[in-house]
């Protein structure tokens, strides 16, 4: 009896979770509008982009870590997903959320094929990794392929991109890779 006992409070667990990671996820979709936040200071971004080769591609951050990771830059708007060193890092421009994590490391903590943004928007290669003010805060693709800026408005995690830049953001950012926001 003990053993079917366990197995049943198991799966009620797990059931239990699930509904309790999908209620925060709806809860943070729904949320109240807070002030817009204090744009990030872009100088020294700005001044480093301006010696830029274009010829050659943009340099990770200093301060971004070392290894196999994804490396997100607020100020910069941009990623980078940095292999092994043999590889030359890829790297594209992104469409931030209205909410930002905080500068640290994370770990990709889930995925998801194809959902419904918090914005409303069909969404695809959702690589969730942080959660901030309460919002969940991913990696995200609109299945239009357009990159507006968000509605200041609203709290919003979905950092968004083009849609080939999310499916090597898929392939690259599985369950446990590291990422590295920076400011």
């Amino acid at each position: 009896m003990a053993r079917s006992s366990s197995g049943i409070v198991a799966g009620l667990t797990a059931v239990a979770v699930a509904v309790v990671g999908f209620l925060g996820y709806q809860a943070s979709a729904t949320a109240p509008a807070h002030p817009p936040r204090a744009a990030v200071q872009e100088p020294a971004p700005a001044a480093s982009q301006a010696k830029q080769d274009p010829a050659k591609p943009m340099a990770v951050p200093e301060g971004s870590g070392t290894g196999v990771r994804v490396v997100y830059s607020v100020g910069q708007k941009r990623v980078w997903l940095v292999g092994d060193a043999a590889q030359e890092p890829k790297s594209f421009t992104v469409m931030p959320s209205t909410v930002h994590p905080k500068a640290g490391t994370y770990a990709v903590g889930s995925r998801s094929g194809s959902v419904t943004g918090s914005d409303g928007v069909p969404i695809e290669h959702v690589v969730r990794f942080a959660t901030a003010e309460g919002v969940a805060v991913g990696f995200s693709a609109r299945t239009d392929g357009a990159l507006p800026e968000p509605d200041p408005n609203k709290k919003t995690g979905g950092i968004r991109m083009t849609r080939a830049d999310g499916d090597a953001m898929w392939a690259f950012a599985t369950i446990a890779a590291k990422v590295v926001v920076v400011p």
